[in-house]
């Protein structure tokens, strides 16, 4: 009966889920705090059944029960503990239900860590985090239901995938998935925002800790899949431009242009049109790589070979998302104007051009990704989109955006002196040449692409010592100041 109780506890789970999304968004918008005090129990509850869900689910694997069909497809009695553990969130239908209990820790976690945000304003964040949960719940109940019974059931399930039975499966996906739903709060805040109308400093400043911690969370989950996929598939490269791979760079792309916006927006004002489509766009690619994983459109070996409906439900909340946000955007637009001047040779103009450059690099890596999808849909042929586009396009583009990852912090904000720059930047530049060059000739592979690789990461190296070492002399200054 612990699957039986799993099901229902994820079916409560919803309830808890849309009586998040309804009422605080009611109570909110009639200014009652008896409506929107509900937002915080509410979710924290919901978090309780999620997890009792997950639990059974669990247990199910770790007990060999394989008359659940999830636990007889993924699972064997003799596969190792640690193994049956991961092979919950190694299919489809478990991966979802591991996303849904991670959103809703993320969102237990503003309930406990923003209890100084204004009621109104915490009442739309917990609300619009709401409606999304609510949408994956539903998805997973209504075409991916992990507790289906298998009726007769089995004497022994058929494994998971030998390839899967990897440390990395411990660690990767829960990373990648806390990356992936930590959006969600940076997109939670920004439609709050809209909603409310406020759209100043305090907001970023509100948003930007968590928009922080799920890029961490992203970058780290990367990391580790690529490592994984390095030694396991004996793929070559730095990145192997896999689509699959591609559907988390994307949103990493544009969460790291949306942590420099919002740094802007905090400090001066200015940016905020760029800091909330951003929020949109990180969160809504987020939800473009969960579709490209789990409706069957692509071939990889990260891939869940699903059927189409699930992708149209994935479509649909994507549709919806995308819509939704877009529309108050245009809405609150005319109040999103203004900000502040700043000169062309300043902190501000060197974050605009990475917000610029970055976002320019997301779409080029989209088109890439999406563009043999539209020719197979529109029946134009079939073609495959590899490496020698993707290096043609990114080197060119993201070169310019590293140069200037070490020259924004030595700017000043407002304005600055393009010669001060150059004094304090140039000789760094000149020796990370030199050593590019050195390492290039003692390696014996002296090509123009190994070396501005090389001069690029010495440049970052040198640079970050040097505004290191400016940083520790100021806090010395000031401490003997005092």
């Amino acid at each position: 009966m612990i699957p039986e109780l799993g099901h229902f506890a994820l079916i409560i789970a919803l309830i808890l889920a849309l009586v998040q999304a309804i009422v605080p968004l009611v109570g909110a918008q009639r200014n009652r705090m008896a409506l929107m005090a509900v937002a915080r129990p509410a979710a924290q509850g919901q978090l309780v059944f999620l997890v009792l869900a997950y639990a059974s689910l669990t247990w199910a694997f770790v007990t060999s029960d394989f008359s659940l069909q999830l636990a007889a497809s993924n699972s064997h009695s003799d596969t190792p503990l640690m193994y049956r553990i991961t092979g919950v969130w190694g299919n489809h239908e478990g991966s979802l239900l591991l996303w849904a209990m991670a959103l809703g820790g993320w969102t237990v976690a503003v309930t406990l860590f923003s209890r100084n945000l204004p009621e109104a304003f915490m009442a739309r964040v917990l609300a619009v985090l709401g409606w999304i949960s609510a949408g994956f719940i539903s998805f997973t109940l209504i075409t991916s239901n992990p507790f289906e019974r298998l009726l007769p059931g089995v004497a022994e399930g058929r494994d998971l995938n030998p390839l899967l039975q990897d440390p990395g499966m411990i660690i990767h996906p829960p990373l990648l998935y806390m990356g992936y739903v930590g959006f969600s709060v940076a997109f939670a805040f920004a439609i709050a925002a809209l909603l409310t109308g406020r759209m100043d400093a305090a907001w970023a400043r509100w948003s930007r800790p968590w928009t922080i911690v799920a890029w961490v969370f992203l970058t780290a989950g990367i990391a580790v899949g690529s490592g994984w996929a390095y030694y396991e598939l004996g793929w070559g490269g730095w990145w192997f431009w896999d689509p699959v791979e591609n559907a988390s760079f994307m949103p990493w792309l544009l969460g790291t242009a949306l942590m420099h916006s919002l740094a802007v927006t905090e400090k001066r004002g200015a940016f905020r049109s760029w800091t909330i489509l951003l929020a949109i766009g990180a969160f809504s690619l987020s939800l473009l790589g969960t579709f490209l994983v789990r409706s069957g459109v692509i071939t990889s070996v990260h891939a869940f070979a699903v059927d189409p409906a699930r992708g149209l439900f994935i479509l649909a909340l994507l549709v919806l998302v995308i819509g939704i946000s877009l529309v108050l955007f245009a809405w609150r637009a005319p109040r999103l104007a203004g900000g502040g001047s700043f000169a062309l040779v300043s902190r501000d103009s060197s974050l605009l051009v990475n917000n610029v450059v970055l976002a320019v690099v997301t779409g080029s890596v989209l088109l890439g990704t999406l563009y043999p999808l539209f020719l197979d849909a529109l029946k134009l042929g079939k073609i495959s989109v590899g490496p020698p586009y993707f290096e043609t396009t990114f080197i060119p583009l993201m070169t310019p955006v590293v140069i200037l990852m070490m020259v924004g912090p030595f700017m000043r904000w407002k304005g600055d002196v393009l010669g001060r720059i150059v004094r304090k930047l140039g000789p760094v530049l000149l020796v990370s040449v030199a050593l590019g060059l050195v390492i290039a000739f003692a390696i014996d592979h002296v090509t123009w692409r190994t070396v501005l690789g090389l001069t690029l990461a010495a440049w970052v190296v040198l640079a970050s010592v040097q505004l290191l070492a400016a940083w520790l002399i100021l806090a010395r200054t000031l401490r003997l100041g005092r």
